[in-house]
């Protein structure tokens, strides 16, 4: 099979990645997974064509989507609308389904004769199993509607497959996203546990905000733009971004304690194991240092030989999809 013939696409609630072979190695195309509503105008239109942004017109109104969301956003003093929420499609927007169709549609393309797409796909929240199913077997509709032969997989797993091959694809792979921690234990390449929290990226703008009087896209671009875990700060934002980090970590270490510990399906470890971490809410100054320090208070039955970052933090889950499209498929 031609490598030309596959991708991976990591759907994300707040980005959305392809990957795809290239004559220099992977290659990425991503985009937010945002849109915002706008007054209709010609000139606007035609001035989103010549930069590229990605919009749609009904009528009086226009939504633009992807990265020039933000500006609109802040422009109109409004907030961005998701067509994802949790890591799942978002039940409360009307649009969710219509922008994930066009946002594919322009990402992806149609499929040529054979191609193959290998997507991403959250742990199942609490509860929600349901979600989970109609997520995953919607998205699976839109990607076959363009064409493609289509598998999904989990997104830890993902991260396992993208930055674990030195380690024999053994170890705990993490992925910080936006709308949820997903984590996946992985022995020689196959799951043994995997779960998510709920705690994560936008968890994190939504609270800070709440308590700095700003607005989420600000704290969401502020935090974006070179943030550091610094300890006590007297900058409100700075601390509160702070504070839901900590609430983050603590989150994602304590269920890895109670999952482990309830679980009797764990290999035996021969030696110890390595955590690695992707997605964007692991990027801020000090995370790795803070991830360390709460992952040593935590009882676990083995070992960790250390935590480091993905070498790609942003691609590593559509990395990780475009592996298992190339290899499993």
């Amino acid at each position: 099979m031609s490598k030309k013939n596959v991708k991976g696409l990591d759907l994300g609630t707040s980005r959305i990645v392809v990957a795809r072979h290239g004559e220099k190695g992977y290659q990425y195309e991503q985009e937010l997974n945002a849109f915002v509503e706008i007054p209709y105008s010609r000139i606007t239109v035609k001035a989103m064509e010549q930069k590229g942004i990605p919009h749609r017109v009904e009528g009086a109104i226009c939504y633009a989507f992807g990265r020039g969301a933000d500006q609109f956003s802040n422009m109109i003093d409004g907030q961005t609308r998701r067509p994802m929420y949790s890591g799942l499609l978002n039940p409360n927007e009307p649009k969710s389904l219509e922008m994930t169709e066009e946002v594919l549609t322009k990402m992806c393309g149609k499929a040529q004769s054979g191609e193959k797409i290998c997507f991403s796909v959250p742990g199942a929240p609490p509860r929600r199993e349901s979600d989970l199913t109609f997520h995953q077997d919607t998205v699976k509709q839109m990607l076959e509607e363009l064409g493609y032969k289509v598998m999904s997989l989990n997104e830890g797993l993902a991260v396992v497959y993208a930055e674990l091959e030195d380690d024999s694809f053994t170890g705990i792979g993490v992925s910080f996203g936006g709308g949820m921690c997903n984590v996946c234990i992985a022995y020689l390449g196959m799951s043994a546990l995997s779960f998510c929290t709920v705690r994560a990226g936008d968890y994190i703008d939504r609270s800070a905000a709440s308590v700095s009087n700003e607005t989420t896209t600000t704290v969401r671009l502020h935090k974006e733009s070179g943030f550091s875990l610094n300890g006590l700060s007297q900058n409100s934002l700075d601390q509160a971004l702070s504070v839901y980090y900590g609430d983050m970590i603590r989150g994602f270490t304590e269920r890895l304690g109670q999952e482990v510990s309830r679980t009797k399906k764990l290999p035996k470890f021969d030696e110890a194991i390595p955590v690695v971490v992707s997605g964007g809410s692991a990027l801020a100054g000090g995370f790795q240092r803070e991830l360390k320090a709460a992952l040593k208070k935590v009882s676990l039955p083995f070992e960790i030989s250390e935590v480091k970052l993905a070498e790609d933090p942003l691609n590593s889950t559509a990395k990780g999809t475009l592996m298992a499209a190339t290899l499993e498929m």
